[in-house]
Order: structure tokens, then C-alpha cells, then sequence
């Protein structure tokens, strides 16, 4: 909704409206408190404060810029999506998991100097968040690939070094070249298919390893029958025991849990499970047999299971051992038969004798197989304390962009970096949180804004700072700087009259048509440094617009205005997000948005998937239920995790890269400042739509999805 000026505040004051002030950390005043009845700021209460400064130094910064303006704390567009990141990133348990799902307070790992190399160290997530920006496709001889913005930092056998040159000025900066080589193991492999035949192979390694299975007869005082059947597993780590418990119930075998011994003094307590049944135990040794073909899935399977029960990882040695000369050539085979290489070690002077089998390849090859084959036991997995000596072939053999901008996520972490596909990675720029403020991340953020009244004031002045470069600030990098607040408070008239009276260049990301407001300020800053600004637009679909975001301003609306932009002289295009499969991603809904887009002049078309965090999908599922209820079974399918499966978000995407090569933007991704042209046509008028309205008008025609007639994958 456009706010053509102030809201009459001052006439809807709740009470007590005056008097009411609160201490925040971070400010030396004490807020003054303001709470207003209105429909579109009902349940929102506003902190206005003195703020010590509002050029803010992005800190580490490798961000896609420098400084950022933030005049507002929180944002009342309360966005309902996150765009998807499918980096993987290495986890604290010797797992992966894509950087989209990582969340503050996540064990992941780092990186620390120790005396002549760096080690890998456990350390916590603070911080996960994401930007939108250019994107750059970082190659290496390995074949590992990374997506990743020019201004990020990777760890190279010569430095921390940028993905490309600095784009301001003449300053050059340190940034990769194909003499570089990155440190880490390279590309991580994925994790295995827990399926039927991954569980057999597990439960023949670990039974075969280290349980007692065995039916033998004795005389027993008072019983005609003397048979006995047994299987036990007794282990210190409960983690194989319980995932040996739960494949084998999958199998119809129930087992018992007991205390097999009790700890004391240096040792710890051990638990077990058993059955005692003629049909439990025939039937775990049918499971157990061994296979005349194995697959892929059974061995990865096995050598979990065997190195859970017989494996040992330690000093850098990875060795599995057992005295049953079958059991090790099996687990030579499947080894080899995966692409490991090993060596057979026989101990001297052990009754019986034991052989062991060790892995070769150093953490690189031991980070393959544990999160190829996924061992159960986390003390096994862990690779804390262990050098990075770069045997890997991570030489960079190409840097490329993408003609795009994407959603990219960052997190900060104790030590200042991470491993994001098996290279480390610098640890991105922290924004500031409400937690800071003693305020949640949560609804708080929704609804309790901080507002920076003296923003203006502080920026004339560090403006004229002898210390200050003019170095391009990004605004709406952390929160929309044209929220509904800015309709009452105008700071950004003064901050934009700030900033191009010192002919400072910055960018606007935004989701609000207030900023058409601000127009004549923009085309004035244009004339005297760069300023580009960026749309999300979704559908121009009608009646889904009124369903899923009946809230925001009308799509055309959106265009309209980002059309006047372009016109103008200021770079704008749109983030088509999110596109929601079965709903708005048919042909002629897609084609209608692009093309819409092209004609309003639109600088560059990214399309973006609908991507469902934890916390989203229990918003988003009750709502889909209503309103489009015969799409649950096929939603349930596809979000098990948070991203769409490739089956349904590449054919979307590369729909829309079509629409957009045969239809335009012609300009790439906006960079160069558009010239003034004549008048595009003009997308037609939206209809007359309050944002708060509740008059829907009629049931949308609802359709099955493209993708509905076949199993989902993923």
C-alpha cells in the first residue's frame, strides 16, 4: 500500500500515550514508547530512540558491501519466506547439512591457527540470515563448486582472498586467480539412502560385529526343552545401539532395552538390547545374511554398521578390526568397491589373531566415509584438533558470474569461519539482532520497532567526517527501510537528502511502493553517484495475490512503480519470489509475471521457489490446508526438508530463464545505469485494493500441480 504522506498518528494514540519510556541496551536514553490504533499497527509498539551512531561498519565485511544505514530495528513486513541456500556445511557431528537450514545455536565446524597450521575446532552458530546478491560461480580441479558473492572470502593457500576485485575505485584488493588454491577437503560427499537396503547392510555389520547371536540346547532343571536362542548387543554408545533397535523393528523384531553393566571408575555404564525368541533370533539371522550381489546402498549400510561396532578413529587413524577373515574381506571389498583405499594391518602376538583395516587418504578420505556411509556413533566421526594440509586438489580453475542476483545466506560463528563444501569460509557479516535489545527474533521483531529519531541528524554529520570515503552504503540490507513506519516518521527523505548532497552512491531493497515517495531525491542522487534498488514480485496473478499476500502492496502496483524507477534513471528489477509450485508456477502465470516485468523495464527477473524453514511450514501448512487443501498430500511430499526437490524447482526455474531470454530483460543484471526512455507501456491499472482488505471476491479456479500426476521425488 502506497502512503502518499504522514499517517494522523497523533489522533489514534493509544492511552496512556504519554509519560511511557523503556531502557533498551545499545542506547544511553531511555525510549519513549508509542503504540497507535490503526488496523495496519495494531499490536505494534514503537521504541523511539537516540541512536550514537547510523553509519554502520559491516564487520567482517565481506557482505557485498562496506556500510550500511539501518534507521529502523525490527520490520512490520514480518516476511513469511526465506530463500533457499543448498551449500552444505559441516557439522559439528561429522554431518552436513544446507546452510538455508542452519540455525543459530548449531554445532558446526570452524577453524583456528595452531602453531604452523590451521585445525578444524567445533564452534557455535550466532547469527543466520539472508541477503540478496550478484552471484559468482567459483570452480576447482576437484570438480567442488561454489556459488558465492564477489565480496566473499575464502581461505587460499596465499590468504584469505576475495571471489573477485573490488568493484569501487581504483583500490584493488586481494581475490582469486587461477594460481590460487583453497584449503579444506573439497567437495563433501552426500549422505546415504536410509532405505531397506542401506538398514540390512548396518544391522549385518554391527550383529555380525559385536552382538551374540547364537541357539544352543542344555539341561535345564525342570524343563523338557533345553533349547536356548540369544541375541544381545551390548555397547558404551547408545547411538548404535538404538538405531541397530530401530532397523531391526522395521523388520518386525522387536528387542528388550537393559542395563548390560553399570559404570565404575573409569568406565562407563554400558546398555543393551536382547530377544530371547526362536522366531526374533531366526529371523535378525536371516537378516544378517550375506548378500551374493551387494549394493551400493547395502555396503555403504555395512561398513557403517561394522566400523560402529569394530572401528576405532584415532591420532588420524581410521581402522576397523576383526579376527573372522570372511568379515575383513568383506570389508575390503566394499571399500574398494566405493573408491576408498585401504591397508591390512595384522596384530602381532593376539589371541585370537585380529586384523585391522585402515583407511587411507587422510581427513579427507575420512570425511568421505563417514558422511557417505553415516556411522551412528558421533565420538567416531569427530575430526576436532585435526590439521589442514591441503592435499586436496582445490586449485581454482575458474570464477565466472551468473548475469544474476540470488538469495545467499550468512552466519557468524565463534571462530570467524566455517566449512561450506569442504573449503573454509570466512564468517559473514553479523546484523544486528533484536536479541541485542533484550527483544526475541521472533514476534518481537515483528512487532517492536526501534526507531532512530535523531538518524538524520547523525548522518549530516558523519557525512562531513574528514575520515569518511564516500563508500557505497546499502540500505534494507538488515530491515526494509520503507516499512510501514517510514509513512510516519519520513526519516529517509532526510537521509537520501544527506546522502547525495555528499554525492554518496548506495542501493535500496525493498519491498514497499513508498518508495515512488522519494522519487525526486532518487533521480537526484542518480545524477551524482550510482543508486540502484531491487522488487520482489512473485505472481501478477490476481486471485493469488489476494490469497497469499493479501497484506502487500498489488504486484502491478509494485511494477508500476519500479517501472517509474527505470524511467527515471534508477536500476531496478525484481526477485520473482516465491514462485509456489501447484499454485502460481503454470506456464501462463509465469509468463504473465515475466512478461509484465519486461514491460515495466525491469533490469534483471531472478525466480526464487518457494522455500519453507522450520517455523514458516507450521504457518504456511494450516494456511495451505484452508485454502487449498487438495494440495496437502503433494506439499507434505516435497517440504520433508525445507527446499523443493530439483524435480520441481529446476523445471520452474529454467521456465522462467526461458520467459526471461524471449522476453527480456536485455541489460543484464543492472549494473549500468539505464538512460531515460520514453514511457514502456504501461502494465493495466490494479484494481482499487485497501492492504488490510478482507473482501476477497470469488473462490479462484483451483488446479492440480504440473508435477501431480507422478511420485515426488526427493
Amino acid at each position: 500500500m502506497f502512503y502518499s504522506g504522514a499517517v494522523r498518528w497523533d489522533s489514534q494514540l493509544l492511552e496512556p500515550p504519554q509519560g511511557e519510556t523503556a531502557n533498551l541496551p545499545l542506547f544511553g536514553q531511555d525510549a519513549i514508547v508509542r503504540r497507535f490504533n490503526t488496523p495496519e499497527f495494531k499490536g505494534m509498539t514503537f521504541y523511539e530512540v537516540q541512536a550514537k551512531s547510523i553509519i554502520n561498519h559491516v564487520k567482517p565485511n565481506n557482505m557485498g558491501f562496506n556500510w550500511t544505514i539501518n534507521p529502523y530495528r525490527g520490520c512490520s513486513h514480518a516476511c513469511s519466506y526465506c530463500l533457499a541456500g543448498d551449500t552444505p556445511i559441516l557439522m559439528a557431528d561429522g554431518r552436513t547439512k544446507p546452510l538455508a537450514d542452519i540455525r543459530a545455536g548449531d554445532r558446526i565446524y570452524g577453524t583456528v591457527r595452531d602453531g604452523k597450521y590451521r585445525r578444524y575446532v567445533e564452534t557455535t552458530v550466532l547469527d543466520h540470515w539472508s541477503s540478496v546478491k550478484e552471484a559468482y560461480r567459483i570452480s576447482l580441479e576437484d570438480g567442488t563448486e561454489l556459488v558465492a558473492s564477489g565480496d566473499h572470502r575464502f581461505l587460499t593457500n596465499r590468504g584469505w582472498k576475495y571471489v573477485t576485485d573490488s568493484q569501487q575505485g581504483p583500490l584493488t584488493r586481494p581475490h582469486l586467480t587461477l594460481n590460487n588454491e583453497l584449503l579444506g577437503t573439497g567437495k563433501l560427499a552426500c549422505g546415504p539412502r536410509h532405505g531397506v537396503e542401506y538398514e540390512l547392510g548396518y544391522l549385518t555389520g554391527m550383529i555380525r560385529g559385536d552382538a551374540n547371536l547364537a541357539s544352543y540346547s542344555y539341561q535345564r532343571a525342570g524343563r523338557t526343552n533345553g533349547d536356548v536362542h540369544r541375541f544381545r548387543l551390548a555397547l558404551v554408545d547408545m547411538e548404535g545401539v538404538q538405531r541397530t533397535r530401530r532397523f531391526l523393528e522395521r523388520q518386525s523384531v522387536q528387542t528388550t532395552e537393559f542395563l548390560f553393566a553399570r559404570a565404575a571408575g573409569n568406565r562407563r555404564e554400558i546398555n543393551a538390547i536382547r530377544t530371547s525368541s526362536l522366531a526374533g533370533v531366526n529371523a535378525i539371522r536371516e537378516l544378517v545374511s550375506l548378500p551374493v550381489s551387494p549394493t551400493d546402498d547395502w555396503r555403504k549400510g555395512f561398513l557403517a554398521g561394522i566400523y560402529d561396532a569394530e572401528g576405532s578413529y584415532s591420532r588420524a587413524i581410521l581402522r576397523i578390526a576383526n579376527g573372522n577373515p570372511a568379515i575383513i574381506n568383506l570389508v575390503l571389498d566394499s571399500f574398494a568397491a566405493l573408491g576408498f583405499r585401504t591397508v591390512v594391518e595384522f596384530a602381532k602376538g593376539r589371541t585370537p589373531p585380529m586384523h585391522y583395516v585402515r583407511l587411507l587418504g587422510g581427513v579427507v578420505e575420512h570425511l568421505r566415509f563417514f558422511i557417505s556411509c553415516d556411522p551412528a556413533i558421533t565420538r567416531k566421526r569427530t575430526i576436532n584438533g585435526q590439521a589442514i594440509k591441503n592435499k586436496a586438489r582445490l586449485r581454482v580453475v575458474r570464477v565466472e558470474p551468473l548475469r544474476l542476483q540470488l538469495p545467499m545466506f550468512d552466519i557468524t560463528t565463534g571462530t570467524g569461519d566455517f566449512i561450506a563444501n569442504g573449503v573454509v569460509s570466512h564468517n559473514c557479516f553479523a546484523r544486528p539482532t533484536h536479541t541485542y535489545l533484550d527483544f526475541d527474533a521472533g514476534r518481537d521483531f515483528e512487532t517492536k520497532i526501534v526507531v532512530k529519531v535523531n538518524a538524520v541528524e547523525l548522518l549530516a554529520r558523519e557525512l562531513r567526517k574528514p575520515s569518511w570515503c564516500r563508500e557505497h552504503i546499502a540500505m534494507g540490507t538488515n530491515t526494509d527501510n520503507y516499512q510501514r513506519a517510514e509513512g510516519r516518521y519520513r526519516l529517509m527523505r532526510g537521509i537520501l537528502r544527506e546522502l547525495n548532497a555528499a554525492g554518496n552512491s548506495y542501493s535500496i531493497l525493498t519491498k514497499s511502493t513508498l518508495i515512488q515517495r522519494d522519487l525526486d531525491l532518487l533521480v537526484e542522487g542518480a545524477a551524482r553517484a550510482d543508486v540502484t534498488a531491487c522488487f520482489s514480485v512473485g505472481t501478477v496473478d490476481e486471485e493469488v495475490w489476494r490469497k497469499t499476500e493479501p497484506g502487500t502492496p498489488h504486484p502491478l502496483k509494485r511494477l508500476e512503480v519500479l517501472r517509474k524507477l527505470n524511467q527515471a534513471g534508477i536500476p531496478c528489477g525484481i526477485l520473482m519470489a516465491p514462485i509456489l509450485p501447484g499454485i502460481s508456477d503454470s506456464p501462463e502465470q509465469m509468463a504473465a509475471t515475466v512478461k509484465a516485468a519486461a514491460a515495466a523495464g525491469a533490469v534483471n527477473i531472478t525466480p526464487l521457489v518457494l522455500h519453507l524453514r522450520p517455523g514458516v511450514k507450521e504457518e504456511f501448512l494450516p494456511w495451505l490446508e484452508k485454502e487449498y487443501p487438495e494440495l496437502m498430500g503433494d506439499y507434505r511430499k516435497m517440504y520433508r526438508g525445507s527446499n523443493a526437490p530439483k524435480a520441481v524447482a529446476e523445471p520452474i526455474q529454467k521456465a522462467v530463464y526461458a520467459l526471461r531470454d524471449r522476453h527480456g530483460p536485455k541489460n543484464g543484471p543492472g549494473h549500468r545505469r539505464p538512460k531515460p526512455q520514453a514511457p514502456a507501456p504501461k502494465p493495466p491499472d490494479p484494481p482499487v485494493v485497501e492492504q488490510m482488505a478482507l473482501d476477497f471476491g470469488e473462490e479462484p479456479k483451483r488446479r492440480a500441480p504440473r508435477w501431480a500426476s507422478g511420485p515426488v521425488k526427493g
